[in-house]
């Protein structure tokens, strides 16, 4: 019988397959994708760790240790993997776990690589950097850490999802993780299963955030006391809890930012009749700012021209700018236009996150600066000296890329948080919120602030104004901590001020495990006589 043709197969369509035909034709595509996806690097679902051996002195003491990088396979509620994060671990060796600190480093963005602190601070090894220069092409200086904290704690850092080696599983991709929420959450899964897997539940523990990373710390510790994981200490470098006052309209900001302004002016050598002493200048500097100038900006265009112009020239005294500049920006300076107006006269613009360096704008017009000197001076070295540390010492193998960012095209945070006890989600984060539960819940808990007299990018009045908005009772008030250098956002940086600061961590760690470990514990906000540290009946 002679077959006849199909519609399809008239109009030149190719003939339909047999079943058979079918299944070899999906199989032979199956195995194409196979192929495929085993020539595409992945991220692992079984936790990875490379581990070599180390040492170095700090303070006079020779502190041998075990570095291990890897990564964290993190879990959904019911066991799914969801992520697997990059670590680099530094454990002292001979140490009992049980009493032994462990500190989580994290950098900030939202969405960066822990490169930054990991090179920088704390770690046992570090890129060495001067003050403040533009960090010269390789080969670049690189070796032990005499401020390294494993003296007093054992060390974590850890990669933000979509940066570093740190990648989604699954069938989760990047939005599952970016935004103030999720990013909380994936990170405090990453404590979890860092201490479950190496039997630290009965250590003590401590978070150390930098930048964005200030604003995940009261989010990922109320996420883990809830969880049952209390937090001996947490440390805000370069702080940014509330983003709130960043909105326009707003004068908060300009307040925040004012102080800022005059140590800048200070360290530029921009005034008139400079003071000696820093820290005495900046005491009067507050005063005026929170007092007469939050005052003035709080009339508007109330505001009589007499108080202005008396304002206006109180403004320039304090940050080398002229009044006539400060009266026609409406007492209210932007950061570009005083990045770019304070050293106008010597064609330089200061930097944002540290203005002590200094850029040579194209324009010397602009009105704002064409790029961060602070941040350029300092990125091939970290990145360089990670890549080649990373695979040489430490002895880590993959051929994903090291993403500095996760920010790439798609790239879009959802900035929305919910606080605990909230009615609502917040628009604009403000995890001061939840750092303040976090302490009424736990009393132990301790926080300090390191501050950079000169970064424009978290400015250290604002975190003072934030933590004084906590309200905290005085009970707990007893429990924070600032302290300040003469530095800009990345305070370690600086090495003098590194030292500086490794001196009052080290105190603090003391200060903080003493507290721990005292049979009077603090009494609990609220709780009559004879009620202190009660727990639940």
């Amino acid at each position: 019988m002679t077959a006849v043709a199909a519609p399809a197969q008239e109009r030149g369509a190719s003939p339909e397959k047999s079943p058979a035909a079918a299944k070899q034709a999906n199989t032979h595509q199956e195995a194409m994708i196979a192929e495929a996806e085993t020539a595409w690097v992945k991220p692992p679902v079984d936790e990875a760790a490379a581990v070599s051996h180390g040492a170095v002195t700090v303070a006079g003491q020779r502190i041998p240790y075990t570095a291990t990088a890897g990564t964290l396979t993190i879990r959904d509620n019911d066991g799914k993997p969801t992520g697997s994060i990059f670590y680099t671990a530094y454990t002292k060796d001979g140490s009992a776990t049980s009493s032994r600190p462990v500190t989580f480093f994290y950098n900030g963005g939202p969405g960066s690589a822990t490169v930054w602190l990991h090179m920088g601070s704390f770690g046992p090894m570090r890129v060495t950097t001067a003050n403040p220069e533009y960090i010269r092409p390789a080969p670049y200086g690189f070796g032990p850490n005499p401020h390294s904290l494993i003296d007093k704690s054992d060390l974590v850092f850890i990669d933000a999802m979509g940066a570093g080696w740190s990648r989604p599983l699954g069938t989760k991709t990047g939005k599952d993780f970016w935004g103030v929420d999720q990013d909380a959450d994936a990170f405090a899964r990453a404590v979890e299963r860092y201490v479950t897997r190496n039997a630290r539940w009965s250590s003590p523990k401590f978070l150390f955030g930098e930048s964005y990373g200030t604003l995940r710390n009261g989010a990922v510790a109320a996420l883990l006391e809830e969880r049952g994981l209390s937090l001996n200490g947490i440390v805000y470098l370069s702080s940014i809890m509330n983003y709130g006052v960043r909105q326009p309209g707003y004068d908060a900001n300009y307040l925040a930012l004012f102080p800022g302004y005059a140590a800048t002016a200070w360290y530029h050598n921009h005034l008139q009749n400079r003071p000696a002493d820093l820290e005495a200048f900046l005491h009067d500097v507050r005063a005026f700012t929170a007092g007469p100038y939050a005052a003035a900006l709080a009339k508007g265009s109330a505001i009589s021209p007499e108080e202005k112009q008396a304002i206006a020239q109180q403004m320039s005294n304090y940050i080398g700018i002229s009044p006539e500049y400060i009266m026609r920006a409406n007492l209210r300076i932007d950061l570009g236009h005083f990045q770019t107006e304070l050293l106008r006269d010597r064609r330089l613009a200061v930097g944002r996150l540290d203005s002590r360096y200094t850029l040579m704008p194209g324009d010397a017009n602009a009105d704002r600066p064409e790029d961060d000197p602070a941040s350029t001076a300092v990125s091939g070295a970290f990145v360089a000296n990670f890549m080649d540390y990373a695979r040489k010492t430490l002895g880590y193998q993959t051929e994903m890329p090291y993403k500095i960012s996760a920010r790439e095209p798609g790239f879009d945070w959802d900035w929305k948080h919910r606080a605990p006890n909230s009615n609502g989600a917040q628009n604009n984060p403000n995890t001061a919120v939840d750092l303040a539960a976090t302490m009424r819940t736990n009393p132990y808990l301790k926080v300090l602030f390191l501050n950079g007299y000169f970064d424009l990018a978290t400015p250290f009045f604002g975190t003072e104004f934030d933590v004084s908005h906590m309200l905290l009772e005085p009970s707990l008030q007893r429990n924070v901590g600032f302290r300040y250098y003469q530095a800009g956002h990345m305070v370690y940086l600086n090495p003098d001020e590194l030292a500086k600061m490794h001196a009052d961590l080290a105190a603090w760690y003391d200060e903080t495990l003493a507290t721990a470990r005292s049979p009077n514990p603090p009494a609990r906000p609220g709780a009559r006589t004879g009620e202190a540290g009660r727990g639940p009946n």
